[in-house]
């Protein structure tokens, strides 16, 4: 995958994860590349987009339906993963769920 995720067709959604870390590692990478990896069977699911530097991180994921998003969200294993963010991965955390009704792209 490329440095964006590719156009899908209009309108989608995409859920913006915004988040700072706490100290240490704690298994987050191993989580977080396993939750890529489930998202990415799930129906609905679109692609991914995520950039980190030393205090804020952002994931965006792209879904076809809301009810897609809904799913994910109440996915068991995912669950899982949310709590241990709250308890374990993150200081704080923002999350926004957008309809996307227009995207164009620049490429040299």
């Amino acid at each position: 995958m490329g440095i964006f995720t590719n156009t899908y067709e209009l309108p989608y959604y995409a859920v913006i994860f915004a988040s700072e870390r706490t100290e240490g590692e704690k298994g987050y990478g191993i989580m977080a590349a396993k939750m890529v990896e489930l998202a990415s069977k799930q129906k609905g699911f679109l692609g991914v987009e995520s950039a980190r530097d030393t205090q804020l991180g952002i994931t965006i994921s792209y879904w076809k339906t809301l009810d897609d998003i809904t799913a994910w969200k109440e996915n068991a294993v995912h669950q899982i993963a949310q709590e241990r963010g709250k308890k374990e991965w993150y200081s704080r955390f923002g999350l926004r769920v957008c309809k996307v009704e227009r995207d164009y792209f620049f490429e040299v």
